[in-house]
């Protein structure tokens, strides 16, 4: 049984009857523009096939109440009057903050959750989660879906309420994403354009089987570091700084902000001449461009880890591997590589194969569909 059908029997079985709608909500992955989001620079991410799902239907006491079957729990709570306190559901109380903020009226929902998002793989499972509840009071309360805002309300809950100073990427592909696409996203104007994917390349997820969190981790530093940089070149961010400009300013930055900022902006940089790859059907050089991604996420921003580099460094050494890097924000969780699609049967088992070797851990090994963004059945 797939998962939007285990949605609904388990909603018929808890709740009693059909829901009334079932919202789903994919995941991504980033095929690069890595920490660039909260500088307001330039990213391609793309939805991955899978995604978190609700089954719902609406309650006339401007309640919520979930149940997600991932945690075999059931949490609740009041439109009117609601606190901050701990759990997946906080996810579901920032969206509904983030949506209030943004002046919307909202009605309330019971409904059924689960997903098949990796947590805490650099998937963006919390994003999921959050377009998925922004779908779900979207439609109980007869609000027209606006990307741009669901996704401003996404970031406020991760931003305001769980207390991540995250971009809008993640939000944004979830949200607006066009099946057989990349997302090739402005991160300040919230601008993007879909870009169609290489024909007959692969896009490979490689999961390390190690996790990080993003809460009280380094991630909230280099965000800070960034900040500090763009201060000392004075510039509003450093978006504002191309590389060739960069070549001559970071004179003004030493130590860690400049090593930050070298990244950003070259980064910023590799995004464009990515998409411009893409344009030409240059699968070759987008893959050198994802590599030296890699790297210099690796030296620069110091936001991989010794699994991820093996894990990368396996990929590379394949002979149908274009390129690869790690995804998402780092210390662990997930690299992507870009494959030459008929050589897929020999390039899983080998890199499963060198990093067991290197690791001693098994990698979870996921060829991904460019899929469409946030989505609504209505029954």
């Amino acid at each position: 049984m797939i998962l939007s059908e285990i949605c609904s029997a388990a909603f018929k079985k808890r709740f009693g009857g059909e829901p009334d709608f079932l919202v789903r909500a994919p995941g991504r992955v980033n095929l690069i523009g890595e920490h660039t989001d909260y500088s307001d620079g330039f990213v391609l991410p793309m939805a991955i096939d899978r995604a978190v799902w609700i089954a719902l239907r609406p309650r006339p006491d401007r309640r919520v109440a979930v149940h997600a079957l991932d945690y075999g729990r059931r949490a609740s709570f009041s439109l009117d009057n609601f606190r901050k306190r701990s759990g997946w559901i906080e996810y579901i109380k920032g969206v509904a903050y983030g949506l209030q903020a943004e002046g919307f009226r909202l009605d309330g929902w019971e409904g059924v959750l689960a997903g098949d998002v990796p947590r805490g793989a650099g998937l963006s499972s919390s994003a999921a989660v959050e377009m998925a509840a922004a779908r779900a009071f979207a439609s109980v309360s007869g609000i027209a879906w606006a990307p741009e805002r669901m996704a401003r309300a996404g970031q406020a809950c991760e931003n305001r309420w769980v207390g991540v100073q995250s971009g809008i990427m993640d939000q944004m592909v979830s949200a607006a994403a066009k099946e057989g696409h990349a997302m090739f996203l402005d991160c300040r104007s919230l601008e993007y354009e879909h870009v169609p994917l290489p024909e007959g390349v692969a896009v490979v997820v490689l999961d390390t089987s190690t996790r990080r969190g993003l809460v009280g981790s380094e991630y909230n530093e280099r965000r800070e570091q960034c900040e500090t940089a763009a201060r000392q070149l004075g510039v509003r961010a450093l978006r504002d700084v191309d590389w060739e400009e960069f070549k001559i300013k970071s004179k003004k930055l030493e130590g860690l902000v400049l090593k930050r900022a070298r990244h950003v902006v070259s980064e910023n940089q590799r995004v464009l001449d990515a998409v411009a790859a893409m344009r030409r059907g240059d699968v070759e050089r987008l893959g050198l461009l994802l590599n030296a991604s890699h790297a210099s996420l690796r030296d620069d921003f110091e936001v991989s880890s010794e699994a991820l580099n093996w894990i990368v460094e396996a990929a590379q050494s394949q002979a149908g591997c274009y390129g690869a890097r790690m995804t998402g924000a780092g210390f662990g969780g997930c690299a992507v590589a870009l494959v030459d699609g008929a050589k897929l049967g020999e390039f899983v088992p080998a890199v499963e194969a060198e990093y067991r070797q290197k690791s001693g851990l098994e990698a979870e090994v996921y060829v991904c569909r460019a899929s469409a963004g946030a989505s609504v059945n209505v029954s």
